[in-house]
């Protein structure tokens, strides 16, 4: 009788992946049941064991298997291109990774195949070969194109998975996320999701990518703006590793600025002093009523050298972004709270600028120099102010004469210099936002303006034009912050809009700031100046960053650049790392001056630096638009007193007084009549009652909707606008297409109901 076959013992998954690790090529299932002899219905069981080795992130997933070590990359994988350097080589960075440690650096090599190259943001499928434990080569296989768009957005619970509703207002449609792509977000999550290939009408195919926050925590405003605009949170390792290992610069060959009584003067909630200052009356015969001053700088070039890790995360930051709950540093903490932080008491590098100013501010002469400082207090504006007034504390008690009043005295030199060359000074409402200790919001209420503010930003200013006209004398590249005069277009628009309001705005003119400011001042006398001022202040251009000087219109300064915020700004870096070499402070040490990439990259820099400067300014809004909204969440069905700051051919939106808060008044919404869209006046003028609703005039308005998710408001409108007899405009007449001559949207008649009025 014939032995019965004993089936072969089932290998352990240790066992399996040892024989894949041993193999010198790919190996499949089927070789691997071969090799151990499974059969029949252990076949069944060598696939699940296959699929828990790939679920551990241990071998590949697919057809053919291969080992995948702990930090090391497969032999094919799908990689996206990170970074192009200087001489336009391709980095890539792989879109999954099991290690503990940061991905290994990956060089995309030249595609032989005759097909477009992959650049920065690109899906590569690639064959990739180790070179050492830091580095791979990858060879593309296929260019994928564009990663698909990610969206942050809310979860709601659905059959069959979750609806994902986008937190962004400006994107209507929902996002399907099927159960097995949802991972563990719960409904009320804030999360980011990826679309999918496939049809989509309304509702678009995802998953859920990363889980951010609970929707009810106010916390996740700030979390869903930096999602949203894609801002760098963690700190790369080795920037972290490079940080920790820094030490307090030594004096060296430093100038010893320790006795000297400098202060730092700062809202109350600041962490990071990076400016101090110091003012004394000139005593020389040839400069009576002058001043000396002192603002010294943190030096954070000394710990940020120029193509280190910490380096390229700055520039890769641009900035710092300021939110009401937390900040997201341009630097690790171990610098921006620590080494560079102008702490009382402590002994801390500085690059310094000694001024000296005559009686009217003008500078008379100035020179910079690498220094050790130590802060004799660390003040608040609103201390400065009270013992200025005459009402000092027991800090600014001691400080009061010899240092207070100095600076007070050199700050009203400076205002008359300000005054004779006339910047163009626009009264913009800033909001404080304070949270209680739950996250949630306890006020807001408009940011005050003390003298105490405007001594600083007179000697911030005063510091920046002395590095700009050093740098410009030593021929180096400059980062300069320029402000362009109103364009053509724009000043035309202008003219049109100020003449329809009575005020003149000659063609041909020179156009500066002291222009404005007579305009702005005739203004003041009439019920439109806060219409005037919206008009002008959308007339300008942005500030930015360019390596060539075009001038700070606003300011009215013929050349400036940014000295003075170093923790916070990588521009100021760049001046500072500038001044280091044409200024000769490259004492006690070489390479902190610009270095050769520096320069090479410099009009890269200002465009990557400029928009980093933007994407800081649209998240810390969209945030400041969550809390307010929630903040106003439960009062829907209250009246606000406001005013007009923006007309649409779909609506008003209006500005409250109460909270600076913004939110539209659907064109709908309006009392009944067709509307059109006046360009000129910046106003909905209604043909049937003449009603006219125009930029910049008071209204009253219920709030009708606050969305909490988006961060929008509609409001109704209670009362306010004028006739277009009282403001002299005319209604224009209606044409066969139902549009207004100036392109406006008329409303059908019928649509829309009236407001009520109270």
């Amino acid at each position: 009788m014939a032995k019965r076959r004993v089936p072969a013992p089932l290998p352990t998954k240790q066992e399996i992946l040892d024989y894949i690790r041993d193999s010198d090529r790919p190996i499949g299932r089927r070789e691997i049941a071969r090799a151990f002899q499974i059969k029949g219905a252990d076949r069944a069981v060598l696939r699940a064991m296959l699929s828990e080795l790939a679920d551990e992130g241990l071998i590949d997933k697919g057809g053919r298997r291969r080992v995948v070590a702990q930090g090391r990359l497969p032999e094919v994988a799908m990689l996206e291109v990170s970074d192009v350097d200087l001489d336009g080589e391709l980095f890539a960075k792989p879109l999954t990774w099991q290690g503990e440690e940061p991905p290994p650096r990956i060089v995309l090599l030249p595609s032989r195949r005759r097909a477009a190259a992959p650049k920065k943001g690109d899906r590569v499928l690639a064959r990739l070969r180790r070179v050492d434990d830091t580095l791979y080569e990858a060879s593309p296989i296929r260019v994928i194109g564009q990663a698909p768009r990610t969206v942050v957005g809310i979860v709601e619970d659905a059959r069959g998975g979750a609806l994902v509703r986008p937190t962004d207002r400006r994107i209507s449609s929902s996002y399907f996320v099927a159960n097995e792509q949802r991972g563990d977000a719960a409904a009320g999550d804030v999360v980011v999701v990826e679309g999918l290939p496939g049809r989509a009408d309304k509702i678009r195919p995802a998953r859920v990518i990363e889980r951010i926050a609970r929707s009810d925590d106010p916390r996740s405003f700030s979390l869903i703006a930096i999602h949203a605009q894609g801002i760098p949170v963690a700190f790369p390792e080795d920037a972290l590793r490079e940080a920790e290992a820094l030490k307090p610069a030594p004096l060296g060959g430093r100038e010893d600025l320790r006795g000297v009584p400098l202060v730092t003067i700062d809202d109350a909630t600041a962490r990071d002093f990076d400016d101090a200052v110091w003012a004394e009356a000139d005593t020389g015969p040839d400069n009576q009523g002058g001043w000396r001053l002192i603002v010294a700088i943190a030096d954070v070039a000394h710990y940020v050298r120029p193509g280190r890790a910490l380096d390229r995360a700055a520039r890769e930051r641009g900035n710092s972004v300021y939110f009401p709950d937390r900040v997201v540093p341009m630097l690790p903490e171990r610098l921006s709270n620590n080494l560079c932080s102008l702490r009382p008491k402590e002994d801390r590098a500085c690059v310094a600028v000694e001024m000296v100013i005559d009686a009217s501010g003008r500078l008379l002469s100035h020179r910079f120099k690498r220094a050790v400082m130590r802060s004799a207090a660390r003040l608040t504006y609103q201390q400065v102010q009270a013992a200025a007034d005459g009402h000092p504390d027991e800090t600014t008690e001691t400080l009061t004469d010899t240092v207070i009043r100095p600076l007070y005295g050199a700050f009203h030199a400076l205002a008359k210099a300000r005054e004779k060359r006339g910047p163009l000074d626009l009264d913009i409402p800033e909001r404080v936002v304070t949270l209680g200790e739950d996250g949630h919001i306890e006020t807001i209420l408009p940011r005050p303006r003390l003298d105490s503010h405007r001594l600083i930003e007179e000697l911030m200013i005063a510091a920046n034009v002395a590095a700009a006209e050093t740098l410009q004398t030593g021929g180096l590249p400059v980062m300069y912050r320029v402000h362009e005069p109103p364009s053509l277009a724009k000043l035309e628009a202008l003219r049109e809009s100020l003449e329809a309001m009575g005020f003149k705005l000659a063609r041909g003119v020179r156009v500066t700031p002291r222009l404005f400011k007579g305009i702005l001042s005739k203004a003041a006398l009439s019920e439109g100046s806060a219409i005037v001022s919206e008009l002008i202040l959308r007339s300008q251009a942005q500030a930015v960053y360019a390596s060539e000087n075009l001038g700070h219109f606003g300011l009215a300064l013929v050349r400036y650049c940014h000295f003075t915020s170093p923790i916070r700004r990588y521009a100021d870096v760049l001046v500072h790392r500038a001044l280091i070499s044409a200024a000769g402070l490259k004492t006690p040490r070489k390479g902190d001056g610009l270095s050769e990439e520096d320069m090479v990259r410099f009009d890269e820099t200002a465009e990557h630096i400029s928009r980093t400067e933007r994407r800081a300014s649209a998240a810390e809004r969209d945030a400041l638009d969550r809390y307010t909204t929630s903040f106003l969440a439960d009062r829907v069905g209250s009246v606000f007193s406001g005013r007009i700051n923006g007309v649409t051919r779909f609506g008003l939106f209006v500005t409250l007084d109460e909270t600076g808060a913004d939110g539209l008044v659907p064109v709908r919404t309006l009392p009944w009549d067709h509307y059109d869209h006046d360009e000129v006046h910046h106003a909905l003028v209604g043909q049937e009652t003449g009603m006219v609703y125009r930029l910049g005039e008071r209204v009253k308005v219920e709030l009708a909707e606050a969305d909490t998710v988006t961060g929008g408001m509609v409001f109704h409108l209670l009362s306010g606008g004028a006739t277009a007899d009282e403001l002299d405009i005319r209604p224009r007449g209606r044409s066969r297409t139902g549009r207004g001559k100036s392109g406006g949207r008329r409303l059908p008649r019928g649509k829309g109901r009236p407001a009520r009025r109270r």
